[in-house]
């Protein structure tokens, strides 16, 4: 879509400014989980109920955008990607401001609003290193909202570790000290991801939990008992669902028993992040997660710093890395070594899979990382009131244009 394809009416021919009210007009808006025919309107980067406007203020719109028929949904909300455009949180330590930059900018072509920088197991002087410099950051034109950093690691079983270093893997040996003397701080962190069968795991996490702080269980050996004590105590994320944990088993189904425990407290909902990139989690993996536990699911990518790199070869961090297919391997082998995949290739892919509804999808994308987060009163949502971060889409679920704060950001 080309800028022109949007067409604007305004009363004066001059630049939009946070006094303006928008309305958003022929398009069909995603609100209370459904799609449904109604204008958006938008004043001081925020959703406004029309109604007000029209009986109290008694005013109209400064400012008209057809949307010719398009959809309109939150924005797109990541909980966990390590990179892009031949960025890595964990590794390029120099360059991190400008590369931080670059990533915030790019995730603006494939819907994303807002999104958590994910940093890998990593040596105690690189969390020390990065961690300070990784601020949470209003987005705009410059690009996606900083939402606070995901730490994957390194309290993890070295089981389970992955992609992860084992030489930088430690155990909680004096709990929540060992915790805030490996990361130096817990400001600017949102997430952690821990394994919770570990020593004085459950007290960690309550710490944790207690400060704000969302706590995920991954890279885990633990049994559906030790998850439920986990979420017991604070816990209400897991990280990439089916990856790097005990596999199901109808005896003790582990980590995944925990999307139909009858232990998890009332009124709690315990939700999970699944990659949906077409290779790290099977379509019928996919049907199954979203039949059983469908208010739960989070649509990550976890994708690496290849995400966004042409076909070939790159050097990337410790590995060199071909991108082939569409797909990420270690240099001259056929060993995948992580997603490449956008957002909007994810919501495609997973509404392809399960066949659920476009409505379900998007949100999956939007308002459930909003609620694993605890920002659904600002983020995820076209509510009144909330952030006007919001995507335009295709019948087809293209994107055409991602905006922020009611101004757009990136047009096709």
């Amino acid at each position: 879509m080309m800028k022109s394809q949007l067409r604007v009416s305004t009363r004066k021919d001059k630049a939009m400014n946070d006094t303006e009210l928008i309305q958003f007009i022929n398009c069909k808006i995603l609100r209370d989980h459904k799609i449904i025919k109604e204008d958006l309107w938008v004043r001081n980067g925020t959703i406004v109920n029309p109604e007000k406007i029209f009986f109290d203020e008694k005013i109209q719109a400064s400012k008209r955008i057809d949307c010719k028929g398009r959809i309109i949904a939150p924005g797109f909300i990541e909980l966990q990607i390590n990179g892009g455009w031949g960025h890595d949180f964990s590794y390029n330590i120099d360059n991190l401001e400008t590369g931080l930059d670059m990533v915030s900018q790019n995730l603006l072509c494939h819907g994303v609003t807002a999104y958590c920088p994910t940093i890998v197991t990593s040596p105690k002087d690189t969390y020390h290193a990065i961690l300070p410099r990784m601020k949470k950051k209003q987005g705009g034109a410059h690009g996606a909202t900083v939402l606070g950093v995901h730490v994957e690691g390194p309290f993890i079983n070295v089981e389970k570790k992955g992609a992860h270093p084992p030489n930088c893997i430690r155990g909680l040996v004096k709990g929540i000290d060992t915790v805030k003397e490996v990361y130096g701080s817990l400001d600017n962190i949102k997430i952690i991801t821990l394994a919770p069968e570990l020593e004085d795991a459950e007290d960690v996490i309550q710490k944790l939990s207690s400060q704000g702080i969302v706590v995920s269980v991954g890279h885990s050996m633990a049994d559906l008992s030790q998850g439920e004590r986990a979420v017991n105590c604070g816990a209400t994320l897991i990280t990439h669902l089916f990856n790097a944990m005990l596999p199901f088993h109808h005896r003790d189904p582990g980590l995944v028993g925990l999307l139909t425990s009858n232990r998890v407290p009332r009124g709690k909902t315990v939700y999970f992040g699944i990659i949906a990139d077409g290779v790290h989690t099977h379509p019928a993996a996919l049907r199954i997660a979203y039949r059983v536990h469908p208010e739960g699911l989070v649509l990550v990518t976890d994708a690496i710093s290849a995400l966004g790199l042409a076909e070939g070869n790159h050097n990337l961090g410790q590995f060199q890395i071909e991108v082939r297919g569409g797909r990420a391997y270690i240099a001259n082998t056929d060993t995948l070594c992580g997603s490449i995949a956008s957002m909007i290739e994810c919501v495609r892919s997973f509404l392809k899979s399960t066949g659920c509804s476009r409505e379900y999808v998007l949100e999956a994308a939007s308002l459930h990382p909003a609620r694993a987060l605890g920002i659904e009163n600002v983020k995820g949502t076209l509510d009144f009131g909330a952030d006007a971060d919001f995507v335009m889409l295709s019948d087809d679920l293209e994107l055409e244009s991602t905006w922020i704060a009611g101004k757009r950001v990136y047009v096709k």
